[in-house]
C-alpha cells in the first residue's frame, strides 16, 4: 500500500475555512474511490494551525486516480488559499494495525 503523511502550516485563522473544503475532499475519497483506504485529517493540539493529512492508496496508480478526480480538482484552489507550506512523505506500508 502506497502512503502519504503531508504536513501543512495554514495561514494563522484559516483552519475553518481549509476544513469546509477538506471535508468534503476527504469524505468524497474514502466513498467513491475504491482504491483509497484512508484519508484522515488531524490538527495539532499545540498549534490549530498546523494540520496532518495521513492518506492511504492501494498503490501509487491508486493516488494518481485520486488526482483526477472532480472533488480534489475542485479542492485545490479553495485549500491552495489556506496553505502557507505543506511538505509531504511518501512511503509503502509495510506494517498496518488498524482497530477503528
Amino acid at each position: 500500500m502506497y502512503c502519504l503523511i503531508l504536513k501543512t502550516q495554514l495561514a494563522p485563522g484559516s483552519f475553518d475555512k481549509f476544513m469546509e473544503a477538506m471535508r468534503i475532499n476527504a469524505a468524497a475519497s474514502v466513498q467513491d474511490e475504491p482504491d483509497c483506504l484512508v484519508f484522515d485529517v488531524i490538527q495539532d493540539v499545540a498549534d490549530p494551525d498546523l494540520v496532518y493529512l495521513y492518506e492511504l492508496y492501494r498503490d501509487e496508480a491508486a493516488l494518481a486516480h485520486h488526482k483526477t478526480t472532480e472533488h480534489y480538482l475542485q479542492s485545490r484552489p479553495l485549500l491552495a488559499e489556506c496553505i502557507v507550506k505543506q511538505e509531504v512523505m511518501k512511503g509503502h506500508m509495510v506494517c498496518g494495525n488498524n482497530k477503528r
